[in-house]
């Protein structure tokens, strides 16, 4: 069947099939070449003019193509979750409500409508076991993050005791412990090495874990030599709070990525905990006497130094932030490595510091633990850069305040201030709230996910 009418001085014509419609334009005068221009439409009658394809035509295509896109769609691992057992549990369902509609009169109507109730059933418990199943997938690799964060806090808490009885007991300097653990660490080269990498990085990418490597580096040369100028439990509050405070700003600016309202309110709530820790005792503040300018000084530059190594620990978050699906872990702890052994001696050479040699077996056995806790803070704070904020991250890396408490309360005659406590208990309560949030479930949250999953099943839009 055709029907052609006038459409702005063309003629449309329309062939009408059972299942498709094809529609063709034409102009009133005849095609007449024109100088320089050599496109030539075929018009219906005329050679090489290809009509529409038959039905047909369109079954053998779909046949052929459905096969293929079954056999693709097997092969992705989230049908396993959402799709391939919805099918598979609607299967058994059809042929109940087929055979109600087939036999006639009420009775097959009453059928039908019995297995279309009994269907919706099964779908709603389809439903719910998947989203049981998702969530305790998800709930689990959550707790295994927090879990190794909080390892990671309580290894930095031990570094912050071991580096400050390293410098009391053993005349150790903070930068050749950093050198140390450093040339320690270059055995990490064998992760990449055993599953076939290159242990520099896939290319394309070297020069951003090049940034990333001597960003980290450099953030502990600054944070370790600080702790010459100031004390090393000020000097790792200040970098802490330096590196939250910065990588949540840069998170934002440079991969806009935000943080929740209660997300924010606990970062806060824990900044707030260390700067109370960062305020001086009333003894330091009487020493401190204004007629000694070169200790201010000394005390400002160990100061700047703090912030400035939480400023390039914040880069090297957000940069291996934007690397973690093309970089492995051991592939940016090695990259950390090397980068910290030419960064460390540079470092040395600036500042006053002596070289000195550990001697004897407790020495050696310090340093040895010390480098063990970096790697497993590494570790820790790396793998869970994969799936959380920059922020929360460091800010569940405030933990390591308390812990440093709490160890040098055990093994050094310190005594800690009134605000230093007030401060490591906020500090405390907040990484609390943050992990209760992340990892206790709430009493909507799974009734508002099934509803939504539900809605989303019913739509005629897929």
């Amino acid at each position: 069947m055709e029907s052609a009418h006038l459409l702005g001085g063309s003629k449309k014509r329309v062939k009408i099939h059972p299942h498709t419609v094809t529609a063709k334009y034409a102009t009133h005068a005849p095609y007449s070449p024109q100088a320089g221009i050599h496109t030539h439409f075929p018009q219906p009658g005329d050679e090489g003019y290809d009509d529409a394809p038959s039905f047909e035509d369109f079954g053998s295509f779909l046949e052929e193509t459905s096969d293929r896109k079954k056999l693709t769609d097997s092969r992705r691992w989230p049908r396993t979750l959402f799709g391939s057992k919805d099918k598979d549990r609607d299967m058994p369902l059809r042929p109940q409500a087929a055979g109600g509609g087939g036999g006639g009169g009420g009775g097959g109507g009453g059928d039908g409508s019995e297995g279309g109730v009994g269907g919706a059933k099964g779908a709603g418990r389809g439903v719910g076991e998947q989203l049981a199943s998702f969530g305790e997938a998800s709930v689990s690799a959550s707790r295994l993050t927090w879990v190794g964060l909080l390892g990671a806090a309580l290894a930095h808490g031990c570094l912050i005791v071991l580096t400050r009885l390293a410098s009391e007991r053993f005349h150790l300097g903070p930068l050749f412990l950093l050198l140390v653990r450093s040339v320690v660490q270059l055995l990490s080269a064998a992760v990449p090495l055993q599953r076939g990498e290159n242990p520099f990085g896939p290319e394309g990418y070297r020069l951003r874990l090049l940034c990333y490597g001597a960003a980290y580096s450099l953030s502990l040369c600054c944070a370790y030599s600080s702790q010459t100028f100031v004390s090393p439990g000020d000097a790792a509050a200040t970098w802490r709070l330096a590196t939250t405070a910065l990588s949540a700003t840069l998170a934002f600016l440079l991969l806009e990525e935000r943080l929740g309202l209660a997300d924010g309110v606990s970062v806060v709530a824990g900044l707030c905990g260390l700067g109370l820790v960062m305020l001086p005792a009333a003894d330091e503040t009487a020493s401190n006497s204004p007629a000694d300018p070169a200790a201010f000084w000394r005390s400002a530059f160990g100061w700047s130094l703090s912030a400035l190594a939480g400023l390039w620990m914040a880069l090297a978050l957000v940069s291996y932030r934007s690397l973690k699906e093309r970089v492995g872990v051991g592939t940016a702890l090695f990259t950390v490595s090397w980068t910290g052994c030419l960064l460390a001696p540079a470092s040395m050479a600036l500042l006053p510091e002596g070289l000195s040699w550990p001697a004897g077996a407790p020495a050696w056995g310090l340093v040895l633990g010390l480098a063990a806790c970096s790697v497993a803070a590494f570790l820790g704070m790396t793998h869970a850069l994969t799936r959380l904020h920059p922020a929360l991250v460091s800010a569940s890396q405030s933990l390591e305040i308390p812990v440093a408490l709490l160890l040098q309360l055990a093994v050094l005659p310190l005594v800690p201030s009134a605000p230093e406590v007030v401060g490591v208990v906020m500090v405390a309560l907040s990484v609390g709230w943050l992990v209760a949030m992340k990892l206790l479930p709430s009493r909507g949250g799974g009734r508002k996910q099934r509803e939504e999953y539900e809605e989303i099943l019913d739509s005629p839009i897929k």
